[in-house]
């Protein structure tokens, strides 16, 4: 099994689409969805992200960062929410992905979440890092 990170993308066409979808149904037809992936004990977690304008952007691209309002860029370049499941493959992710009930326009970019056991044990903040995920229960 392998974590994968599911990142809903917006796009123009996705956005003016949900503008015309009442809420509680948006929240009815996602929740059906999550508790597919719960039943299937696939579902890590799920989170949806407010607003773009709400945010804050640290832009480190001069010599010391500089904090402005967000939204960052264009709306194709934003996504406003994610999954982690725990899957056997990229194609099992791609499979999940695929039934999510988005509104046209929207992609999905899946990645792979590496584990902390992929990285070198013998660095001193990897050590930390498994200590304290123990001690959380994320391992």
């Amino acid at each position: 099994m392998a974590k994968y990170m599911l990142i809903m993308r917006e796009t123009a066409e996705s956005r003016a689409a949900t503008e015309n979808i009442d809420f509680d149904e948006m929240l009815n037809v996602m929740g059906a969805y999550n508790e597919e992936l719960i039943r299937a004990g696939v579902l890590l977690a799920a989170e949806g992200l407010d607003d773009p304008s709400t945010g804050v952007v640290v832009d480190f691209t001069g010599e010391a960062p500089v904090v402005t309002d967000g939204p960052y860029g264009e709306i194709k370049e934003l996504f406003n929410g994610y999954y982690i499941i725990d899957v056997a493959s990229v194609q099992e992710a791609v499979e999940w992905s695929k039934r999510m009930p988005m509104t046209a326009g929207t992609k999905i970019e899946i990645r792979r979440v590496p584990s902390i056991d992929e990285f070198n044990q013998d660095n001193e903040f990897i050590g930390r890092e498994r200590d304290w995920r123990e001690q959380t229960g994320q391992l």
